[in-house]
């Protein structure tokens, strides 16, 4: 079901010091920052030659990223992101084995089909899944 590794999503209180480190310390190319309202976030991407790392700053108080930052002052990886050729089948087929999928599917930071699924069905990590 699961295809490549999309991304590893990092959760910073402080976005641009957070992507100085990758852009200034280790040479990376690093995204311009983008708000998205509907996941409650301001993301950049840092883009390696097999994947990328999305840095995560809450937007607003009522942010989830805001929680964990609550929870995790330093920071620290949030969730991993694996791609799927058919989200809303990939959605029904988790579904129907138990697993919980959170919320509906909404479009992700790449204008495509996203979904999460609960931490605690998976190892204690935290699944999105995107549509190829």
């Amino acid at each position: 079901m699961i295809g490549r590794l999309n991304h590893v999503a990092i959760a910073t209180a402080d976005l641009e010091k957070s992507a100085a480190v990758y852009r200034d310390l280790l040479g990376a190319k690093v995204s311009e920052p983008q708000a998205l309202p509907d996941h409650g976030v301001t993301v950049v991407f840092v883009e390696l030659s097999n994947t990328k790392i999305e840095l995560l700053q809450p937007l607003g108080d009522q942010s989830p990223i805001a929680a964990y930052l609550a929870k995790n002052p330093s920071g620290g990886v949030h969730h991993i992101c694996y791609e799927v050729e058919d989200i809303t089948a990939a959605r029904d087929t988790l579904e129907a084995a138990g697993a919980r999928v959170l919320g509906d599917i909404k479009l992700g930071a790449h204008g495509k089909p996203v979904v999460f699924l609960h931490p605690k069905d998976f190892i204690g990590t935290l699944v999105e899944l995107e549509q190829a």
